[in-house]
């Protein structure tokens, strides 16, 4: 079991991002930090299994103030044994954090640090409406080993508006220079309800998938040749670094989510939480639960979810996934030279991993 806690506050609203999150506003921080511990206790103590991984997300987890942070640490140390614990993640901004508070990360359990720098180019920081300058990036690495971090991951973007393959190597050699065990490339998206996705609308901008393919391709050169290992289409890790916690989603363990909007998938079922944070601490103090959506997967729809996240990884899927047309679809891919098929399962290899979403949709 994965346990994942939703912290949706931010200091502003990147124009790209299209998860559930808001400045704190008048947000009662307090009552919401009980109210996770509240929920958390209450659904775990409902599942026979306790979690192996506790990963914070959001939003900006490290926008939490001190003393909110360890209230809610203290809760979730009443709740769950994290000496069992493979793995304690938390989200975190380069402004967001000093000395002290990274120290304090470390006196919490938080044994990984996914770091949000996205771009070390001035320029491409303010297109993305990130607060943080380079120096800030760079200084928050320093912090974090400091204090002890186990893990630190940096977080790219690529295929920003403006950006060059030169912007992208520099951004990827600014990365390397700061030793980090874990990288995440990330190709940007325009997701709906985003304000990058209504400037696609209105044909301000255009998605160039060759520069997003080649952008892609620099990545996995660079990254490998460096010694890290391409494990997940857009995940780099030194040699056993990978997100444990990221890596049960793509093996298709359960989930438990806590916080407003969050998702949870136990056997068929999924659940999801009221996406409104006050609507959320409201519902958690009069019937402490905060489930507004439930359905019931069946066996096709997991199928489905199992080859399309089970492709983006170095493992690839078992060919008993696939159906006869797609298992036909599949030796054709490999004789292309885009997919590999050894010991019963089908991998993506050289250009088909920068094409696992229209392949995925081959062979669903």
């Amino acid at each position: 079991m994965l346990l994942y806690l939703h912290i949706p506050f931010c200091h502003r609203v990147c124009p790209y991002c299209s998860f559930y999150k808001h400045t704190p506003g008048g947000t009662a921080i307090g009552a919401f930090i009980d109210a996770l511990a509240v929920e958390t206790r209450n659904r775990l103590g409902a599942l026979a299994a306790p979690p192996r991984t506790l990963y914070l997300g959001g939003g900006t987890p490290s926008l939490l103030s001190p003393r909110h942070l360890s209230r809610l640490f203290d809760a979730l140390h009443e709740t769950i044994d994290f000496s069992r614990l493979d793995e304690v993640t938390l989200e975190a901004n380069p402004a967001t954090f000093d000395a002290a508070k990274a120290r304090l990360m470390r006196e919490c359990g938080v044994t990984r640090v996914s770091l949000g720098v996205q771009s070390f180019n001035p320029g491409l920081l303010a297109t993305l409406g990130r607060e943080h300058t380079p120096a800030q990036a760079a200084q928050a690495v320093g912090l974090l080993r400091a204090a002890g971090i186990e893990q630190v991951n940096i977080d790219l973007i690529f295929s920003i508006p403006g950006q060059t393959a030169a912007d992208w190597e520099a951004t990827l050699r600014g990365a390397l220079g700061l030793e980090p065990d874990h990288i995440s490339a990330y190709n940007l998206t325009y997701e709906e309800d985003t304000a990058f996705f209504e400037a696609l609308r209105r044909g301000e901008a255009v998605i160039h998938e060759d520069l997003n393919a080649d952008l892609f391709h620099l990545a996995a050169a660079i990254l490998t040749t460096n010694g890290f290992e391409h494990y997940e289409t857009s995940n780099y890790a030194r040699p056993g670094r990978e997100s444990t916690h990221n890596q049960g989603y793509w093996r298709g363990e359960d989930y438990l989510g806590v916080g407003p909007s969050a998702v949870s998938t136990h056997g068929p079922q999924r659940t999801r939480n009221v996406a409104d944070t006050a609507g959320y601490i409201r519902q958690i103090q009069q019937t402490g639960q905060a489930v507004v959506e439930t359905e019931t997967l069946d066996a096709e729809a997991i199928r489905i979810e199992r080859i399309a996240l089970g492709l983006r990884t170095a493992g690839g899927i078992p060919l008993t996934l696939l159906d006869a047309a797609a298992l036909q679809r599949a030796h054709i891919l490999a004789g292309e030279g885009l997919a590999r098929i050894t010991d019963g399962s089908l991998t993506l290899v050289g250009r088909g991993r920068a094409l696992v979403d229209p392949i995925a949709a081959e062979l669903i």
